[in-house]
């Protein structure tokens, strides 16, 4: 059976001996040693001034939102993972939808202004299987407008923009550290920002809003990850490189492969200047119809690509209804991810490109 990703697991030791030392501390979580440790070694990997370390991806995008005090709209994308929409909603904001350059799959940045309403506080917007958004023209609107900017890059670890961290774009950015993700911790995720004073609202913001034992600095809640997650996330870091190389090497492997073959799927297009993490490996496919004979006669192999991401988030059943958004309606119906993880054997890659090129030669 090949799952469209696998978690990477280190040497089984290496795990334990971490565990042997929060047996001998029993110091399991409230900030413990090994989430200090992590926390460092992110922070300086990303090139953050601030990183805090949450126990998901979803509370990150929480606190963001509650960090930036935020009302209102908030201009986002309808093409990422449900937890970017429900936030906002979460949160008691109003998502409002801007379509998607159907080159890169993010946010169009040159449809936000006409989105822009005077409750519209800030815009959301997510670094689409690690492809970067339009960083530079949403900072100049954000800057006009006078709007914050959170960006989801659940997708984006290690991610860079014209040399510069992905992470530094914004007013905070949000990773997910979930088994899935190329970096994991099993669950877990992060709150970036070089601002000072939102710094210091989040560290209080993730841990109940205590200063101290006995007092409150304001509304806070429980975002904190365990040493037990600092430790696998200790585990996995120093295999990043490789991890990352590996996943490169396989990607490369689908393209030569699936141009061999001919096969008609388009790819999306990455901004000049991007240094990639390979976190996906999504195609397009000329109709919903092809995707899901490929994906049939990928199931009947055990081969189990996914619909990343599917549907629309503008469609879902507690936004305002009714709004078109023909990019992301199309581009939702007929991508798929193939599988992609760091020990995939390239014989399954050709038998991958091998099903799908037999299967559009019939369509």
């Amino acid at each position: 059976m090949i799952n469209v990703t696998k978690s990477f697991l280190p040497p089984l030791e290496e795990y334990v001996k971490y565990l042997e030392g929060i047996w001998e501390r029993g110091h399991l979580t409230n900030h413990g040693p090994l989430v200090n440790e992590l926390e460092e070694k992110l922070r300086l990997f990303l090139g953050v001034k601030h990183f805090f370390f949450v126990n998901n991806g979803t509370i990150a995008i929480q606190i963001a939102i509650k960090a930036l005090d935020l009302r209102g709209e908030i201009i986002t994308t309808p093409f990422s993972y449900v937890a970017t929409t429900s936030s906002i909603a979460w949160e008691n904001c109003t998502p409002v939808f801007v379509d998607i350059d159907p080159a890169n799959f993010t946010i169009d940045a040159s449809k936000i202004e006409a989105a822009i309403t005077p409750a519209t506080t800030a815009i959301l917007a997510t670094h689409v299987y690690g492809i970067p958004c339009a960083v530079k023209e949403i900072e100049a609107i954000a800057a006009k407008h006078k709007l914050k900017v959170i960006y989801d890059a659940a997708h984006a670890f290690g991610v860079k923009q014209d040399g510069k961290g992905i992470m530094n774009y914004g007013d905070i950015s949000t990773l997910s550290f979930h088994a899935t993700k190329l970096f994991h911790t099993v669950e877990g995720g992060a709150i970036m920002t070089n601002d000072d004073t939102l710094g210091h609202r989040i560290g209080y913001m993730r841990n109940f809003g205590h200063k101290g034992q006995e007092d409150f600095w304001g509304i806070g809640i429980n975002g904190k990850s365990s040493e037990f997650h600092a430790a696998m996330g200790l585990c996995v870091f120093p295999q990043i490189e490789a991890i990352l190389e590996s996943r490169k090497t396989l990607s490369l492997a689908y393209d030569q492969c699936l141009d061999e073959l001919k096969v008609n799927v388009k790819r999306p297009r990455l901004p000049k200047g991007t240094h990639y993490n390979y976190a996906y490996y999504p195609v397009v496919f000329e109709s919903e119809k092809q995707l899901l004979s490929v994906r049939d006669n990928l199931n009947a192999a055990y081969i189990y690509p996914r619909r990343y991401f599917y549907p629309s988030l503008h469609t879902l059943p507690y936004v305002k209804p009714g709004i078109v958004l023909s990019e992301a309606e199309s581009v939702s119906a007929r991508v798929l991810c193939l599988p992609l993880y760091h020990e995939l054997p390239v014989d399954s890659i050709k038998k991958i490109c091998h099903i799908i090129a037999e299967v559009l030669k019939y369509e």
